[in-house]
C-alpha cells in the first residue's frame, strides 16, 4: 500500500497490541490494522505505507520508546496530549486512532516535547535519583513515627546515626518494636548509599550537557538543582516564560533542602507580590470609581427634566 501523497497514520498503543489508523491527504481512511506492540511489526506497518508517512501517538510510559524507533523511518512523529478531551465521548480504540489521524491531518494537535536523545541517560539518573529521595524520606519518617507512637521524642536527626543507634533501640522496650526499628535502618542505611553514588552520576552525567555552564552560574542554583531543570526542560529552544519558573517551583516544593535560604526568601517574596497583584487586581481603584460614580450621577440629573416633561 505505498502512495505518493503524505499517509497520516495514527497509533493507539498499549502494552500488548497497538491499533493503527491511516487516512490520506483528502481524509479518507484508507486502512485499519492491529499489530503487536514489536519494534519489527510496527516498522513493516510504517514502511508499507510509503516515503511520507506522519505518525502520531499519544504521551505515555512507551512514548519515548516509540519515538526514537519511529523517527528514522518516518517523516514526521508526533507525541501529542489529549488531555481535556470530552470524558463524554465513546472509549473505543479503533474510533481514538481515527479521531487522532483526523486531527493529526488538520494541524490541531497538542504536541509533546520528545527530541532529546542526548538527555536520556540524564533523564533516567533524574528519575533514579528523585525515587531514591522519595524512599529514603519515608523510611525515615516511618522510623520517627515508630518511636513518635510511643511518646519517645525524636527531634533532630540523631536517631539516623549509626553512632547512636544502639542508645536509640534501647529505647524500645518491645521487641517487635527494636525489630521493625532496626529493619528500618538497615533499609535506611542501602538507600543512602544509593543515594549518594546515584546523586556523583547524575551530576556527572549533566556537567556533559551544553547547558551546565550557564546555569551553574545563576545564583542559589545548585549541582542537583541544576541536573533536574536540564532533565525536566530538556531543550535550550524557545519555550514559554513560565516554563522555568514552574521547574524551579516544582524543584523548591519537593526538594527544599536542595536550596539556599535566600532563593527560599526570593520564593516566599514573590508568592507574596503575586497574591499582592491579584488582590490589587480584583479591587477597584478609589479614582477610578468615583469617576465612574460621578458620571452617573451627572447623566442622572440630566434626564431628570426629560423626565418630568415626559
Amino acid at each position: 500500500m505505498k502512495h505518493h501523497g503524505i499517509q497520516y497514520l495514527a497509533l493507539d498503543v498499549h502494552q500488548a497490541a497497538i491499533v493503527a489508523s491511516v487516512r490520506d491527504e483528502t481524509g479518507a481512511v484508507r486502512m485499519r490494522a492491529t499489530v503487536a506492540t514489536v519494534a519489527r511489526a510496527i516498522l513493516g506497518l510504517v514502511k508499507g505505507l510509503g516515503a511520507r508517512v506522519h505518525v502520531v501517538f499519544e504521551e505515555g510510559t512507551q512514548a519515548q520508546w516509540l519515538h526514537d524507533l519511529l523517527v528514522p523511518h518516518a517523516e514526521r512523529v508526533v507525541v501529542c496530549n489529549v488531555r481535556g478531551k470530552g470524558e463524554m465521548d465513546n472509549k473505543n480504540d479503533r474510533l481514538d486512532a481515527d479521531g487522532l489521524s483526523e486531527r493529526l491531518r488538520l494541524g490541531v494537535l497538542k504536541t509533546v516535547y520528545h527530541g532529546s536523545p542526548g538527555l536520556a541517560t540524564l533523564k533516567e539518573l533524574v528519575r533514579c535519583y528523585t525515587n531514591l529521595v522519595d524512599d529514603s524520606t519515608r523510611v525515615m519518617l516511618r522510623l520517627k513515627a515508630l518511636y513518635r507512637g510511643r511518646a519517645i521524642s525524636t527531634s533532630g536527626e540523631a536517631v539516623y546515626r549509626p553512632s547512636q543507634r544502639k542508645v536509640w533501640l534501647a529505647k524500645l522496650k518491645a521487641t517487635g518494636a527494636r525489630t521493625r526499628a532496626a529493619s528500618l535502618l538497615a533499609q535506611l542505611d542501602v538507600l543512602l548509599g544509593l543515594r549518594r553514588k546515584c546523586r556523583a552520576a547524575m551530576i556527572a552525567e549533566a556537567r556533559r550537557q551544553p547547558g551546565w555552564k550557564i546555569l551553574s552560574t545563576m545564583p542559589f542554583f545548585g549541582p542537583v538543582r541544576v541536573a533536574i531543570i536540564l532533565a525536566v526542560i530538556a531543550t535550550p529552544l524557545p519555550v514559554p516564560r513560565q516554563a522555568a519558573a514552574l521547574a524551579v517551583r516544582w524543584i523548591g516544593r519537593h526538594y527544599p533542602n536542595e536550596l539556599g535560604e535566600g532563593a527560599r526568601r526570593g520564593q516566599a517574596a514573590a508568592e507574596e507580590a503575586r497574591t499582592a497583584d491579584t488582590r490589587a487586581q480584583s479591587k477597584p481603584q478609589p479614582a477610578a470609581q468615583e469617576r465612574v460614580q460621578g458620571s452617573g450621577q451627572r447623566r442622572c440629573r440630566q434626564a431628570r427634566p426629560a423626565q418630568r416633561f415626559l
